[in-house]
């Protein structure tokens, strides 16, 4: 008998890898596995599922039932009213009292939701909620009213600075520049800029810049008691132009000159006594012109 034939042993590839970078790509892998980060929640994950609490408070009449279910649908949804509400704190405005003003938003949502549209409520809610926090801005935090035009300049002149910004490092932005970018002209983006400054009021008691303790209020002036003599010199000048030669000088000297009524009449070459005659007689005849103007 012939020798048995011995079974040829497998073999793989004629091209070995080295063992090594096997496991360096096996770890590579691992590491790139690791990395992978779990998706961000969306803000509004934890939303309640109240789709068949909206569809029954549309079939149900007002009442007592209607208005204990609208009242647990404003709960349930109040966090998420109060989170679009954090997304505005830090300007001007205390965050309790935007808590409250988002809370009417979600109100105002709950009452004009349709379900029969189709959209979930949360896509209603969003927009209500902030379109409502953003009027409250609007109406109640400017400390001087401006119109409404003017407000969305400031907006669009304020949103392309922002963007401008970043591509003029080093330097602010000129006017021609925002102009263009917001596509406005010059002159409504100077009217922007000079509503920029409107949303609150300097204090008068706020020392002025480059100042030794010079308070904006000390650059005020008070009244000027000579206003008041405005509307008497306006109304007597007709009557002393209609005054004869003499008694207008001698008005003039007494009242503008300062001089006494000896020192007129020494000048005019008559009696102190002539001189006070004619001035009562001067007093008498503006006053009845000026009571007849004013009757």
């Amino acid at each position: 008998m012939g020798t048995a034939r011995r079974p040829r042993a497998f073999r793989g590839p004629s091209r070995r890898f080295p063992r090594v970078l096997s496991i360096r790509h096996l770890l590579r892998e691992v590491r790139a596995m690791r990395t992978v980060r779990p998706r961000k929640p969306h803000p509004h994950d934890d939303s309640p599922d109240t789709a068949g609490d909206f569809a029954r408070l549309a079939g149900l009449p007002d009442g007592p039932e209607r208005s204990m279910l609208r009242d647990e649908l404003v709960t349930v949804w109040l966090p998420m009213a109060e989170r679009i509400a954090v997304r505005f704190r830090g300007r001007g405005e205390a965050l309790e009292d935007l808590y409250q003003v988002a809370a009417l938003g979600l109100v105002k949502a709950v009452d004009h939701y349709d379900p029969a549209r189709g959209n979930a409520f949360e896509a209603y809610a969003v927009p209500t909620i902030t379109g409502e926090i953003k009027r409250h801005f609007r109406d109640h935090m400017w400390t001087l009213h401006v119109p409404r035009r003017v407000q969305d300049l400031r907006n669009r002149v304020r949103h392309a600075a922002k963007e401008l910004a970043q591509t003029t490092p080093g330097r602010a932005p000129t006017v021609a520049e925002i102009a263009e970018h917001a596509r406005l002209t010059e002159s409504e983006v100077r009217t922007g800029m000079e509503a920029l400054e409107c949303f609150s009021a300097l204090s008068l008691e706020a020392e002025m810049p480059g100042t030794d303790g010079y308070a904006l209020g000390d650059a005020i002036g008070g009244p000027d008691p000579a206003y008041d003599a405005v509307v008497d010199r306006v109304a007597v000048r007709p009557c002393l132009e209609a005054l004869p030669e003499r008694e207008r000088l001698i008005l003039y000297l007494r009242f503008f000159g300062g001089m006494t009524q000896s020192s007129i009449a020494e000048q005019l070459g008559i009696s102190q006594m002539h001189v006070s005659r004619l001035l009562s007689s001067c007093f008498t005849h503006l006053r009845e012109e000026l009571q007849a103007e004013a009757g």
